[in-house]
């Protein structure tokens, strides 16, 4: 996990919108820069717990917004469905280097692992970018339609709950051992749990891609 700033500022939410079922964004107005791919803590009190959560937004977005999912025995993610616009949230500031710009790489997430992704492609970062998400159930694709106007046909679905003509039936591990020849000179970016990104970085390592081109970050 990156260290991040102690120091506290408070923001005003603007939304909170609910996506689905237990997955929420929430948003507040930018007054600072990031790299798309960056953390920042966020509290509801200045001095209580603190929780890291990547950007979901992009760097030019007049605003900055958080994506997560409601962990029923957390402290933070059950009490923030109930922010309303106007009420104030802290937040400390960006750190990180899961930083993809300009180079030819695949993009791998699961779940709310995709916010950084969307944070990258929000900001300009989509030619030669492939894109393989995973989740179990197809209203959890969040930001769908942008992924698939940009990507196109390298905008692939790993769908295990339920089936559609166009998703893959499956786990994206399962994906992954099936595609035929994953190249490896491209760049390979992981974001979910850490089970996720062990088990595909193990694949990919086993399927010839080499350790250095696997950057990976433990989903927020």
């Amino acid at each position: 996990m990156p260290a991040y700033p102690h120091h506290l500022t408070p923001k005003e939410i603007r939304f909170s919108e609910s996506l689905c079922e237990g997955h929420y964004l929430i948003g507040f107005r930018r007054d600072f820069d990031f790299q798309a791919g960056q953390v920042l803590g966020l509290a509801l009190e200045e001095s209580g717990p603190r929780r890291l959560y990547s950007i979901c937004s992009g760097e030019r977005d007049p605003d900055i917004q958080l994506l997560y999912k409601v962990v029923e025995d957390g402290y933070l993610t059950p009490r923030l469905p109930l922010l309303e616009a106007g009420d104030r949230v802290w937040v400390t500031g960006v750190r990180g280097e899961f930083i993809c710009r300009e180079e030819d790489a695949v993009w791998i997430a699961t779940g709310t692992g995709i916010a950084p992704f969307y944070a990258m492609l929000r900001s300009g970062q989509g030619p030669g970018k492939t894109l393989i998400h995973g989740n179990r159930y197809l209203e959890e694709f969040h930001f769908f339609e942008e992924f698939r106007d940009v990507l196109g046909d390298n905008y692939i679905r790993c769908c295990t709950g339920e089936e559609s003509g166009d998703v893959f039936p499956g786990r994206v591990t399962d994906y992954l051992r099936e595609v035929p020849g994953l190249d490896p000179r491209r760049k390979y970016y992981l974001c979910g749990s850490a089970e996720m990104v062990v088990d595909v970085r193990d694949l990919l390592i086993e399927r010839g891609v080499p350790f250095g081109h696997i950057l990976s970050e433990i989903y927020f």
